[in-house]
């Protein structure tokens, strides 16, 4: 193990494998946990201590972990929600994701974009928007071709 991560702030956490993971690959294993619905298994080991959620939409605000499982597990449809990655793009600690969101039962698809911020090895902010679809509005009717499926992605 390199001496100077040896000493890092946040421990040893991103060596995993024999490698450093990358912000970018923290990044995919927090969704890739969110998948397991185990919402405090992911908050103790992606988020930080100090960790806040911002959901402008709404003006609510989550911090710290046990609030971010807490509201994650007061969802219905426990067990079945599924996280897809449609795209991630970043750069330092830094790092944005689009997200389809899933849960089959309760017959649920949503997407969520998130800007995350680390620090070391944790994700210190997230600031999440959860578009709803709307209709198209009058003035702009037939001036675009419509393609849900493609828009999908």
């Amino acid at each position: 193990m390199p001496e100077n991560r040896k000493a890092a702030t946040f421990g040893t956490r991103l060596f995993i494998w024999g490698r450093w993971m990358t912000h970018d690959q923290i990044v995919r294993s927090f969704w890739a946990a969110m998948d397991g619905n185990d919402y405090q298994a992911v908050a103790d080991r992606f988020l930080s201590p100090g960790f806040i959620a911002l959901w402008p939409l709404t003006g609510e605000v989550i911090e710290g972990r046990d609030a971010f499982a807490a509201v994650n597990a007061g969802f219905p449809g426990q067990g079945d929600w599924r996280f897809e990655e449609i795209s991630l793009v970043g750069q330092n600690d830094r790092i944005a994701t689009d997200i389809r969101v899933t849960n089959a039962p309760l017959n649920i698809t949503a997407r969520v974009l998130t800007f995350h911020e680390l620090e070391g090895d944790f994700i210190l902010r997230q600031t999440e928007f959860w578009p709803d679809p709307y209709p198209i509005p009058d003035w702009r009717s037939g001036m675009l071709r419509v393609d849900n499926d493609l828009a999908r992605w």
